[in-house]
C-alpha cells in the first residue's frame, strides 16, 4: 500500500515538472533597452508595441513600445531585433555596440554605489548648514553638479563579464549610469546633510558661533 501511494504520490510530482517545464519553455525573452529582462508569452506585436500579460495580474496586459525593446528571443528560437542604427534617430551605436553598451548600464545599475558622492555631499551640506548660511543650498548642490566630471573607475567585481571591458560602448553605458548615480546619491546626501547642519545650526550653534561666521538669515 505505501509502495504504491509512494509511486502516485512521484508520478503526480513528474506530471507537475513536466508541465512546469513546458509552461517556461513557451515563454519568451524581452531584452530592454535598460538592459532588464522579461520573461513571459508575447501575445501581440502590434500598433507600436510588444503585448504580454502582466504575470502579477493576469487580467491586465503590459505593452513595451518599440523604443524601449533592443530584441525579442521567441521560444522557437527566433529572434526579433527592434534596435538598429539609424543616426536619423539618434541610434549611433550598430546593433553589437548597442548590445555592449546595454550591458554596461545593467552593470553600473547592479555593481555601482556611488558612496562617496553621498558621503562627500553630506558632508558639504552639514559644514555649510551648520554654520547658518544663507546660500548654503548652493555648496551642496553645487557639489552634486561637479560629481559627473571625475573620471569612473570600474570595479572588476562589478563586470559580469570580464571581456565586455574590451569593448568602449560597454564603458560608455557603464560610466552614463554610473554618473548619473553619482548625482542622485550626491542629491540625497547633500539634502540630508543640509537638513541636519541648519538643525544644528538653529539648536545650538546660532547664539555661539563667533560674529564673524554668523552670515544669518
Amino acid at each position: 500500500m505505501i509502495n504504491h501511494m509512494s509511486r502516485v504520490v512521484l508520478s503526480l510530482l513528474f506530471f507537475v515538472m513536466l508541465s512546469f517545464s513546458a509552461t517556461s519553455q513557451n515563454k519568451d525573452t524581452i531584452l530592454l533597452m535598460n538592459g532588464n529582462y522579461v520573461v513571459e508569452k508575447v501575445i501581440d506585436t502590434v500598433i507600436g508595441a510588444v503585448t504580454i500579460i502582466n504575470p502579477v495580474k493576469p487580467s491586465e496586459k503590459l505593452h513595451y513600445e518599440y523604443d524601449e525593446i533592443y530584441c525579442v528571443k521567441y521560444s522557437t528560437g527566433f529572434t526579433d531585433y527592434y534596435y538598429s542604427q539609424d543616426t536619423l534617430k539618434g541610434n549611433y551605436f550598430t546593433r553589437d555596440e548597442m548590445l555592449y553598451y546595454i550591458y554596461g548600464e545593467r552593470d553600473a545599475r547592479k555593481g555601482f554605489k556611488a558612496r562617496g558622492a553621498l558621503i562627500g555631499a553630506g558632508i558639504v551640506g552639514l559644514a555649510s548648514g551648520g554654520l547658518g548660511l544663507f546660500f548654503a543650498p548652493v555648496f551642496p548642490y553645487g557639489y552634486m553638479a561637479l560629481t559627473g566630471l571625475p573620471k569612473v573607475r570600474i570595479k572588476h567585481n562589478t563586470i559580469s563579464n570580464p571581456n565586455y571591458i574590451d569593448h568602449d560602448a560597454y564603458i560608455l553605458g557603464y560610466e552614463r549610469v554610473s554618473r548619473s548615480r553619482r548625482r542622485i546619491q550626491a542629491l540625497i546626501g547633500g539634502t540630508i546633510g543640509l537638513a541636519a547642519g541648519y538643525g544644528l545650526y538653529f539648536g545650538l550653534l546660532k547664539d555661539n558661533l563667533p560674529s564673524t561666521l554668523k552670515l544669518r538669515f
